[in-house]
């Protein structure tokens, strides 16, 4: 039985970005999910960020959930299925942490050198948090999170997957990678003694093909129904280039070998120069001192991206490509977190800022139009990697396996 090539996009609203839960306008989701339905996509991930679900460790807000339950209905009314992710957490630069969880040392501190902002309560804070992998309180407030959004709509139509976290290794590390597997299989257990029927997966990303960070991909998608991966070649030293067509596949094919499964790209995408402007590589300083640089292609260099790296997740054997992200925030949100500081994260989206749609929102619909299939694993997308050895020292193996793949891709 053939299945369809899942087409998706993950979603925070262009007018709200990550506020959305707290000014809440079911008007503004129905307009904005029939744009993607309207593009060809049929799945839309979006994010319960921690904080405005539980506001305290003991309790769900209840008009979060009613808004969750709203969302649901509109995806259902309009056709789309939903990636709904918990724990969130990290997001788009800085970490949403709960305001019960804030204390001891900054995460940077401790050498996440990635990390320069901590977020709680909407707003900027100079304050570590406890680590949601071990910390008794936030384990009990986690399994609290999902026994009720998970009882609430366990028998939703728009449910199409239960995600445990965007990225987690972003914002807490396990100590060991058997720990973090443990965590993993503890909370899909719970959400299958409420919901069995619906797959469960976590939204692991391209840190964990480069190192163990207490989320190995072998071990944690053992234990989940779904694998994915999260894929960017503008952040990743090995890619060709900016805008390389065969990374995203790549990574996609060597998740697959490591998890033993199929695998869905759930998040890549890029940023885009504004409308007319050349592609070039953006420099700013943020509030706290860090210089930053960052690749923006032309929107017409990104719409060839695309165009090139769809199909060829496609052929890959993917199970489906999700884009990041919706929309471009209003500059009403560039004083805010995170257009403050992570001033590209204000220009990733398929809409612009007024709404209108970028030039790779047609390259999306044109190839939704050929109702595409999930093909078998191409021979050329079968690594050969034992994952034993591949986590002795990945960043030996990398481009080694890159350059394979490539060679197998080209003589086919």
């Amino acid at each position: 039985m053939s299945t369809p090539f899942t087409l998706g996009i993950n979603y925070w609203p262009r007018r709200k970005a990550m506020y959305w839960w707290r000014d809440f306008d079911a008007g503004e989701v129905r307009e904005e999910f029939a744009v993607i339905k309207s593009i060809g996509m049929n799945v839309v991930r979006f994010f319960l960020l921690w904080d405005d679900f539980q506001p305290t460790p003991d309790a769900v807000d209840p008009a979060a959930l009613k808004n969750l339950v709203t969302v649901a209905d509109i995806a259902a009314e309009i056709g789309l299925g939903i990636d709904l992710t918990f724990f969130t957490g990290h997001m788009s630069g800085p970490n949403w942490s709960p305001r019960w969880l804030l204390g001891g040392k900054l995460p940077f501190e401790g050498g996440n050198e990635w990390i320069r902002d901590i977020v709680s309560d909407g707003k900027p804070v100079n304050q570590g948090y406890r680590n949601m992998f071990h910390n008794e309180m936030a384990l009990n407030a986690e399994r609290l999170l999902l026994r009720t959004v998970v009882s609430a709509l366990k028998d939703h139509p728009a449910i199409w997957m239960w995600n445990l976290g965007n990225e987690p290794d972003l914002f807490a590390w396990p100590e060991t990678s058997d720990q973090g597997a443990a965590w993993v299989r503890e909370m899909v257990g719970l959400i299958k003694s409420i919901d069995p029927k619906r797959p469960v997966t976590i939204g692991l990303h391209g840190d964990g093909l480069h190192r163990d960070n207490g989320l190995r991909i072998d071990k944690v998608y053992r234990e989940t129904d779904v694998a994915v991966m999260h894929s960017y070649p503008m952040y990743t030293p090995w890619a060709r280039h900016n805008l390389d067509p065969d990374f995203v596949p790549f990574t996609c094919a060597l998740t697959a070998t490591l998890s033993g499964k199929p695998v869905l790209m759930e998040e890549f995408g890029g940023c885009t120069a504004l409308p007319g402007e050349k592609t070039y590589t953006m420099a700013w300083t943020e509030t706290n001192g860090r210089e930053r640089t960052q690749f923006m292609a032309s929107e017409e260099d990104f719409a060839e991206f695309l165009r090139l790296t769809i199909p060829k997740l496609h052929d890959s054997g993917a199970t489906g490509a999700m884009l990041w992200c919706y929309a471009d925030y209003v500059p009403e949100l560039w004083n805010k977190p995170p257009c403050e500081n992570a001033v590209h994260e204000r220009f990733f989206g398929l809409v612009r800022p007024d709404g209108t749609l970028k030039p790779h929102a047609q390259v999306i619909k044109d190839f939704a139009a050929t109702n595409p299939m999930v093909k078998p694993i191409p021979d050329y997308a079968k690594v050969e990697v034992d994952p034993e050895k591949f986590y002795e020292g990945p960043i030996w193996y990398l481009a080694d396996l890159y350059e394979t793949y490539l060679k197998k891709l080209e003589n086919r």
